[in-house]
């Protein structure tokens, strides 16, 4: 019952960071930043799963349930692939093949190397 308990509060403040990263895309007034929301949120969820995986999976430095809490909880509610995917969509829906090909690439090589980066910066620090 632990678990559901911190992925349910963890899914709340994934959730709640990730409409706040939208609200400050949305108070710049600028129609021209779309997708970026989405992209900012999986580059920092992919960052921080490779340093949450790192100390919550790897070196075990937080009892288990702290796993689910961040990394199913938290990390699932901020980042998503179907908003990623709708994002695509509609720009190819929008005749904009370029963007939408700058958009998927951009998304998949930065936040795997964001992963990448969170898990090894953390490595050199811990």
């Amino acid at each position: 019952m632990l678990n559901y308990l911190a992925v349910a509060l963890g899914g709340a403040l994934g959730a709640l960071i990730r409409v706040r990263v939208y609200e400050l895309f949305a108070e710049s007034r600028n129609a021209h930043l779309f997708p970026l929301p989405t992209l900012t949120v999986n580059i920092i969820g992919s960052i921080l799963i490779g340093i949450g995986w790192y100390c919550l999976v790897e070196k075990s430095m937080l009892p288990p349930v702290w796993k689910s809490f961040a990394i199913t909880g938290m990390l699932g509610a901020l980042t998503t692939f179907s908003t990623f995917s709708l994002d695509a969509f509609r720009l190819l829906q929008s005749d904009q093949p370029v963007e939408a090909v700058v958009y998927i690439l951009a998304s998949v090589l930065i936040c795997l190397l964001g992963t990448w980066a969170g898990y090894q910066g953390i490595r050199l620090v811990i």
